[in-house]
């Protein structure tokens, strides 16, 4: 579930429609299908991995930088992501109680290349790139998130703004939290 928030936020703040249906074992009438399935996964969707499956909305919807450069960059960024996000995936499904000390005293350096980028960019535009919104913010909000739940005292200055700066925007990505379809508490995505 962590995985699709981005692409939710992405498909709330465009008026797409889309609908929360959580499967569980018990409900799942084709958990012995799933063996036999490409990464083990449903077999109904073309992509497969939660990255491949936001970026194909990104370019659908024009949130994948408006040149090559700019794609490029925003591979880099997502990729750096998504290297953070394993880090804290392992934490919290294996090693939370030996490693959560040091996982939060190291937060805030990992943080900085990502701080950086934002405050470079536009001033308090607080986008990755440019003047737009693109897919790597609603994963880099996703990650913020996660890490705010995680460690909540520490310092995320940037990160902050840039929460702030998505609430403010006409369609309001911070609604998506409370739209009846999410499901989800506002500050806390289930586990």
């Amino acid at each position: 579930m962590p995985y699709t928030i981005a692409r939710r936020m992405l498909l709330s703040e465009q008026g797409q429609s889309w609908k929360k249906d959580l499967v569980t074992e018990e409900n799942c009438p084709w958990s012995p299908l799933k063996a036999s399935c490409l990464y083990g996964q449903l077999p109904k969707f073309t992509l497969y991995q939660s990255n491949a499956i936001l970026s194909h909305l990104s370019v659908s919807l024009g949130f994948y930088g408006k040149d090559q450069r700019e794609v490029a960059l925003m591979d880099m960024v997502n990729d750096s992501m998504e290297d953070l996000r394993s880090k804290y995936v392992t934490l919290i499904y294996t090693n939370y109680e030996a490693g959560n000390k040091d996982y939060v005293k190291e937060l805030s350096p990992r943080l900085k290349s990502f701080e950086t980028l934002l405050s470079s960019n536009q001033g308090d535009q607080a986008f990755i790139m440019g003047n737009q919104v693109s897919f790597a913010d609603y994963n880099l909000l996703d990650l913020l998130l996660n890490h705010q739940v995680l460690a909540p005292s520490c310092s995320m200055g940037t990160f902050c703004q840039k929460w702030a700066a998505f609430q403010a925007r006409p369609k309001e990505v911070a609604g998506y939290f409370y739209a009846p379809a999410s499901g989800l508490d506002p500050k806390v995505e289930e586990h």
